[in-house]
């Protein structure tokens, strides 16, 4: 009867929508039941902070005591570290990142390298951060109908990192790019230059489609070698005309936009910020 009950529940989760993917990642290995939150501090633009912050202070089933951060406007991702010695200080341990997609989600864990400090004497203040992201010690994937997990998930998840980091290093070398403060405004500018072939005729850009050009079929789309030749690094070119690219935008927007935005992330804790206790 409980192993009844227990597919029943799982079947209902995984048949939710895409925006309940996180929950739903966190219930399926039980680890929305791991910690639970002591108190929770807030740290808003409307008071003078650059961006919104959350930071909560956790405790698992051992009793062991945790720092949480997170940011609204990347709710992706979090900040996790352990709690401060005495002298105020912490170690930062891990970003925690989880974010779906219509085809499922991404989950893993990236070891950071890094501290900060936390004052509790009179008011809540965060101290400057140094953090330096290491890399993806565990993950898992959920594709369809399948899971990926233990080292198919890691090699996979390290993989579409690497390929991730070179084409936002190739996004940043493009001269003229606008500011984006919002995932929709990035995806926007950004798809129809990545994959002419996926917009319309009118968004394409002009020097997308030349005489001679070739094609190369991939996921039953014809990209545009000649495009690809002349509008991308070497190192991604054989990315995109295998579809790899359109796959990684497909399923891991989220973590592209928060990789393209990481010095804005890093900039905004190396100041102190003063948080109000809501909890």
């Amino acid at each position: 009867m409980k192993r009844t009950v227990f597919i029943l529940i799982t079947a209902i989760l995984l048949n939710s929508c895409i925006g309940m993917m996180e929950k739903t990642g966190q219930v399926l290995d039980g680890s929305a039941f791991y910690e639970k939150t002591v108190s929770r501090y807030k740290a808003s633009k409307k008071d003078g902070s650059p961006m919104d912050v959350e930071l909560l202070i956790t405790q698992n089933n051992s009793y062991a005591h945790f720092i949480v951060i997170s940011l609204p406007d990347f709710p992706m991702m979090k900040l996790r570290a352990s709690y401060p010695e005495q002298d105020g200080v912490f170690l930062l341990t891990s970003l925690e990142y989880l974010a779906g997609n219509t085809h499922g989600w991404n989950e893993y864990s990236l070891d950071l390298l890094g501290e900060g400090s936390l004052s509790f004497s009179g008011r809540t203040i965060l101290g400057a951060l140094e953090m330096e992201r290491i890399q993806i010690s565990k993950g898992r994937i959920h594709r369809y109908d399948s899971r990926i997990t233990g080292n198919d998930a890691l090699l996979a998840l390290r993989n579409r990192k690497d390929r991730i980091s070179a084409s936002v290093n190739w996004m940043k070398s493009l001269q003229n790019v606008p500011e984006f403060s919002r995932i929709d405004d990035f995806e926007k500018y950004w798809k129809p230059i990545l994959f002419p072939e996926m917009v319309s005729k009118k968004k394409r850009p002009k020097n997308w489609l030349q005489e001679n050009d070739i094609y190369k079929r991939a996921d039953d789309i014809n990209w545009n070698s000649g495009y690809t030749e002349r509008t991308f690094s070497e190192e991604l070119r054989p990315v995109r005309d295998s579809g790899t690219m359109l796959r990684d935008w497909e399923e891991a927007l989220p973590w592209i936009y928060m990789d393209y935005k990481w010095e804005n992330i890093i900039e905004l804790f190396t100041n102190e910020i003063v948080f109000t206790k809501i909890k």
